[in-house]
């Protein structure tokens, strides 16, 4: 099968044309396979699609119109009323996302002291460090003036998480930049609980270049240079 170590990018599929060499098609939304209603997802243009197949296929055959290049993978889980996030909340964002992101690397760390291999021998030494050290805070919803007072106190236990996250998103391709499609896994999933993050990552982009360096990243988390 000539289709079978053919690579379309995300909203297409391989086709072989007549004379038998593979090709790439848009994806037919209708002939998605169908999915459950756990596995709906939201579009920018505040649909609600049965799942990521049919988003990206849709999207594909708006190619080179406006509408196909502002059309992206909002958020998990069908469109709903997200609140807009206020000037003091924004503020706020960063304290409870260094936090997450702290207990995420300790949950980690703890599932491979039973040998799980989430975490390379180097990641687990500089979490070992943060999970060893008795001031952290037990995990769960704190106020934001316990979390402020702790990032000051123990602000060395933040910076790996930061640092973290971000090298996990930058993947496609490895460059010290992330990409809108580079932060839609992490944004997309995060959007209905936390309703503040696409601004968040709007107002990191400070030269708005669409591209969030790793300086830039790290300044909106208040991470020192």
């Amino acid at each position: 099968d000539p289709c079978q170590n053919f690579h379309c990018k995300r909203g297409k599929v391989c086709r072989v044309d007549k004379q038998g060499k593979p090709h790439c098609i848009c994806q037919d939304p209708a002939a998605c396979p169908p999915t459950k209603d756990y596995e709906h997802v939201c579009g920018t243009d505040n649909k609600t699609y049965d799942g990521t197949c049919q988003l990206f296929g849709t999207r594909c055959q708006l190619e080179g119109t406006k509408m196909g290049r502002q059309l992206h993978l909002d958020y998990m889980g069908s469109c709903k009323y997200i609140p807009p996030c206020t000037d003091y909340e924004v503020d706020q964002f960063p304290l409870r996302m260094r936090d997450w992101l702290k207990n995420i690397l300790i949950q980690y760390y703890e599932r491979d002291l039973n040998n799980s291999g989430i975490l390379t021998e180097k990641q687990r030494n500089k979490v070992k460090k943060i999970y060893q050290n008795d001031k952290r805070l037990v995990a769960g919803d704190h106020p934001v003036e316990l979390l402020l007072h702790d990032f000051e106190k123990n602000y060395h236990m933040y910076v790996y998480p930061v640092h973290w996250q971000f090298h996990q998103l930058d993947q496609h391709p490895v460059d010290r930049l992330l990409t809108h499609s580079e932060l839609a896994p992490l944004r997309a999933s995060l959007v209905p609980m936390e309703h503040c993050i696409t601004r968040f990552f709007q107002e990191c982009d400070g030269d708005q270049d669409k591209l969030i360096a790793l300086k830039e990243w790290c300044h909106c988390f208040g991470i020192k240079e």
